[in-house]
């Protein structure tokens, strides 16, 4: 089939980039180009959501500027961003699109694992990939299974490669993407990522995500049909929770920080509206909406709980960059761990409060399409419901009352 073919088969099929990406310097560039980006993205952001259309030039700026490799280790030309700054960047973008803010999270923690596990080629070859642009998806978690953290889906020997066989869902990125890392267990029920091309024989990418919020994520299904795989894109999957690492922490202070960003943006567009359109109820005697006694509470108490999840996002940052600094051990791990899931809590709880404390400040008039509000609600409705808080809490509680550890894995 040629390429022409393969295109017409798979309109969602992405070229490689054309030229390499933006090369970013440090932390303070990072930001710097996030928030330019976020001013482009927020043109269109609700009419992308109401129509459900996919970002496929938004996403191509996203990778182009640099701000997917920028936690690309200096030895191998990335700007290995601090932590804190990886939040910032994600925050900064979910604030005008949580669904373009989602779709590198899987890619940046590929990089996290490369960085543990992989081999000093791999390295190189990746990491060179990712610096000139080239973007990954996933497919890890899968819909029948009985928990998030098993598998089906099988990594089994093939002559001097492996083949894949499974069938995944919740694959964000997926279908844009460049390469699609995909988890399996091997013969030994030992857990392997395998690095596949967006175009190998055998992999189909299907746009059947139908989630009312975070619409433009794309995260349908991944179908593997025996598919080749060369010996050396394979890495092994199950030393999370063998060594200690910041894996988990990380996977999870890019959730909070899209978290935070969504709550942003419900609060922003719920002050604009109370302040431009609403009118104040009849019997607060007041001229305009923004003088009643109760929103300004209102308002001032959402403030203090967005000023809060924000603090604890920024010291979970700090605290994931003053680990990372030396050997990881247990403890530091555990310590990380619990700084991201309290920032979680907080975050998960004010994106939550701000998207529907919005309708009840605004009024009814902001219930209506062409305003398109209640996206801020539905994005935070399914995202927050990827890592149960209830556990972060018990986990959190745990740690300090009793000195527990908390589970090594993606998910806490």
């Amino acid at each position: 089939m040629s390429a022409l073919e393969k295109n017409a088969a798979d309109p969602y099929r992405q070229p490689l980039p054309r030229t390499p990406a933006r090369r970013i310097a440090d932390d303070a560039e990072a930001i710097r180009v996030a928030r330019e980006l976020a001013g482009l993205f927020a043109e269109e952001a609700s009419l992308r959501d109401r129509q459900r259309r996919l970002p496929v030039a938004e996403l191509e700026a996203f990778s182009q500027s640099g701000l997917w490799g920028i936690s690309v280790p200096r030895a191998y030309g990335g700007a290995e961003v601090g932590y804190r700054t990886l939040a910032e960047v994600l925050k900064t973008i979910a604030a005008v699109d949580p669904s373009l803010a989602q779709l590198p999270q899987n890619h940046l923690a590929v990089l996290d694992h490369l960085r543990l596990d992989g081999s000093e080629e791999q390295k190189r070859f990746f990491y060179g990939l990712v610096l000139d642009g080239v973007r990954f998806g996933n497919a890890f978690s899968e819909r029948h299974s009985r928990t998030v953290a098993e598998f089906q889906t099988r990594v089994l020997a093939d002559g001097d490669g492996f083949r894949i066989d499974g069938r995944k869902f919740y694959s964000s990125g997926a279908l844009l993407a460049h390469w699609v890392p995909a988890v399996g267990l091997d013969a030994e029920q030992r857990a392997h990522l395998a690095f596949i091309p967006r175009d190998a024989p055998g992999l189909t990418v299907i746009d059947d995500w139908s989630g009312f919020g975070q619409r433009t994520t794309a995260s349908g299904t991944v179908l593997l049909d025996e598919v080749p795989v060369a010996g050396d894109m394979l890495i092994h999957n199950g030393l999370l929770a063998e060594i200690p690492s910041l894996q988990g922490a990380v996977s999870q202070l890019i959730q909070a920080a899209i978290d935070a960003g969504i709550a942003q943006a419900a609060l922003d567009d719920a002050q604009a509206f109370v302040r431009e359109r609403s009118r104040p109820w009849i019997d607060a005697q007041v001229e305009r909406a923004s003088d009643e006694l109760y929103s300004i509470a209102e308002v001032g108490r959402l403030q203090i709980e967005l000023h809060a999840a924000n603090a604890l996002l920024e010291k979970a940052g700090q605290v994931l960059d003053e680990v990372a600094a030396r050997p990881v051990d247990a403890e530091s791990a555990a310590r990380a761990s619990i700084a991201v899931a309290e920032a979680k809590v907080l975050s998960t709880e004010i994106s939550l409060a701000a998207s529907e404390k919005l309708f009840e400040l605004a009024g009814s008039r902001a219930t209506l399409a062409e305003f398109n509000l209640d996206r801020h609600w539905r994005n935070a409705r399914t995202h927050t419901l990827h890592d149960p808080v209830r556990w972060k809490v018990h986990a959190v509680g745990d740690y300090y009352l009793n000195g527990a550890r908390p589970a090594r894995h993606s998910w806490i």
